[in-house]
């Protein structure tokens, strides 16, 4: 409900009659006449009264406190009163999370009584961190930070701050005490029913119920809770410190809160953010140490302190936007003791709806938990190729340390990509599945040495067989005849290549540029070159592959995102071929360690790395789960392909 001013007043002019004209020489004298008499009225300059209440209404407009408050009675409480008013309603230099813009205009005035009447309008528009008491974050750690491995698509454009306005009369009077005619000061005449002893403030308001975040299931996923900050200032001991923390807070030591505060050139730093149930034992002991401060917050957390996935930041971000936007305001007359006594205007907050995102808690904690061994950065998503919904994003600590690796981190595939090659051959009509192809240890194809792992040396072989054992010279050997767009096409097929702008997921999928040599198609072929693609971008790869088609990618239940292009899909026959490929490799090729997982399909790959250990992929489908398997710096497929086996088994 929005409470509206009253008491507005409105000037009608006088009606005009206007009577037949007759010319005569009589009627040119008196119209000469009254011309004159109205043109020395109209260059009259404006009354002392209306002069200045004008100046007085445009020092408010502009917030110049001193302009105002030196043409009234008494500018030392005028000062103080609007100083009060501006910081309190989000003025120039508040903190009120809203930025205010006053409109004061003198409406109307009285010579004889004089008086005047302004027409007050303040528009509030609020600010990014205007929230209804809350924060949107999903971590509790020492130090959160944001971070992104590559040019992102965002997830969903921010709504557009709703402009709030408020709008009331007021009268004001002025008078001659001796030193020329001034604003007789009270202040309510700038803000209606304030008085001397009572300030103003803008607040916004939360609904009584709070909106929860739930998995594919429905079971509550995040929910709002209250966490504490410990803040502590130079004199603080932060050896003290850091003892009763770091249980909660292993990185927390007394070296990096002495770093953090030497940083801070003396001002205060938060050592960590704590849930209740971690601050319960120690915070009468954290809040006797001089120097320390605790404070309150509410944040949107896990229910599951275990559970986390880079996801859930975008998805925490959507669930602030609802917050924002159901979130109510107020302006509120407040008493000497800080407490509001009156509410002038504002509308009350209205309840969100309870956010469905399309995370399994079960297959998030079982990626979590395949990786977590793992000393390098690793991640895995998974998908449903049916829906396209997003089931699990994971990754380790080491990947966390890089940012959101698992959804934007750009990598060469190495011999994942081999199911592009593959398709686009397919496609070409060069070869069939069953084609006795060329499989050397190692092959000079356009001046491009292009060995096997390890020079493996399979003769002739059949297609299938020599994708299922990841032969490095019959893919450069397909790739040399093909046009310049066929690989950076086939990939767009399954995705690779799309960017999509993701409600509660930014993401990027990878990237292959046309191949305008043999030796760029060759390098291409192989997952490696120019070619790059995100755990994400091979996941996606991945369904695309067991659904025939690219699904639009979901995190937010009924908001599938949007892709920047629709390529067509591979012809059905190719998937059905990549597919039976996929089977074998995992029945008698690369990934055989896992042929005791029922129904399995998948590729494995390495990808060479300048300067450092090779990295390893894994891409498989088991039913309607696609997923994609990183370890970065593996060395070869096998970490990424114990960690598939970890996640499925």
């Amino acid at each position: 409900m929005t409470v509206g001013p009253v008491g507005h007043y409105q000037h009608v002019p006088a009606a005009i009659t206007r009577h037949p004209v007759r010319r005569s020489a009589s009627f040119g004298a008196a119209a000469l006449v009254l011309a004159l008499v109205a043109s020395a009225c109209s260059s009259e300059p404006p009354s002392q009264v209306r002069s200045l209440a004008d100046r007085f209404a445009e020092a408010l407009s502009t917030q110049n406190v001193a302009a105002a408050a030196e043409i009234t009675s008494d500018p030392a409480a005028a000062t103080t009163a609007l100083d009060g008013i501006y910081a309190g309603l989000g003025g120039v230099g508040s903190a009120s999370g809203v930025t205010a813009t006053p409109r004061f205009t003198v409406s109307r005035t009285d010579e004889e009584q004089q008086t005047f009447t302004l027409s007050a309008s303040w528009s509030f528009t609020p600010t990014d961190d205007d929230t209804p008491e809350s924060a949107a974050s999903t971590t509790d750690t020492p130090e959160s930070t944001a971070s992104t491995t590559a040019a992102a698509t965002s997830t969903s454009a921010a709504p557009t701050a709703t402009e709030r306005v408020w709008t009331y009369t007021t009268e004001g009077s002025v008078a001659d005490r001796g030193a020329g005619l001034q604003v007789t000061w009270n202040p309510g005449t700038v803000v209606a029913g304030l008085t001397p002893d009572t300030t103003v403030r803008y607040t916004t308001l939360a609904a009584d119920r709070v909106p929860r975040v739930l998995d594919a299931s429905g079971a509550p996923l995040m929910s709002q809770q209250v966490v504490t900050l410990v803040n502590l200032d130079a004199s603080a001991n932060a050896g003290a410190v850091a003892a009763l923390v770091s249980p909660f807070a292993p990185t927390v030591t007394a070296e990096s809160l002495g770093e953090s505060l030497a940083t801070a050139g003396g001002s205060p730093v938060t050592a960590v953010t704590l849930r209740d149930e971690d601050i319960a034992p120690i915070e009468s002991l954290l809040a006797a140490i001089p120097g320390v401060t605790l404070s309150k917050q509410t944040r949107l957390l896990t229910d599951n302190r275990a559970l986390t996935s880079p996801a859930l930041n975008d998805v925490a971000a959507v669930w602030q936007e609802q917050q924002d936007a159901t979130a109510g305001w107020a302006v509120q007359l407040v008493g000497p003791d800080g407490a509001p006594t009156q509410r002038l205007t504002g509308e009350d907050a209205t309840t969100g709806d309870d956010i469905r995102v399309s995370l399994d808690t079960l297959q998030q904690l079982k990626a979590e938990n395949a990786l977590a061994a793992l000393p390098n950065a690793a991640a895995i998503v998974a998908l449903r190729p049916s829906t396209g919904d997003v089931v699990a994003v994971a990754q380790n600590a080491a990947a966390d340390a890089q940012g959101p690796v698992a959804l934007t981190g750009l990598y060469p595939p190495g011999s994942t990509f081999k199911t592009v090659t593959t398709s686009a051959a397919l496609q070409a009509g060069e070869v069939t599945p069953e084609t006795v192809v060329p499989c050397p240890g190692s092959a000079n194809i356009e001046g491009r040495t292009i060995p096997n792992d390890d020079n493996f040396d399979l003769g002739s072989v059949p297609l299938t067989t020599a994708f299922a054992r990841s032969c490095n010279t019959t893919m450069g050997q397909l790739a040399v005849g093909l046009p310049d767009t066929a690989l950076r096409d086939a990939a767009a097929q399954f995705g690779l290549g799309v960017d999509y702008v993701t409600p509660g997921l930014t993401t990027v999928t990878g990237s292959v540029p046309p191949a305008t040599t043999p030796a760029e198609r060759v390098e291409s072929a192989i997952g490696q070159g120019t070619v790059t693609a995100s755990p994400f971008g091979m996941a996606l790869v991945a369904a695309s592959i067991a659904d025939g088609s690219t699904p639009a990618p979901v995190m937010i239940v009924g908001r599938p995102g949007t892709p920047d292009s629709t390529p067509e899909p591979a012809p059905a026959r190719v998937t059905d071929e990549i597919r039976a490929m996929m089977r074998e490799t995992v029945q008698n090729g690369t990934a055989s360690e896992l042929r005791d997982l029922d129904g399995l399909l998948g590729k494995t790959g390495t990808a060479e790395v300048a300067g450092g250990p090779a990295h390893g992929w894994f891409v498989g489908i088991r039913g309607d789960l696609a997923f994609a398997v990183f370890v970065a710096g593996g060395d070869s497929s096998a970490p990424a392909l114990a960690a598939a086996g970890r996640y499925l088994r």
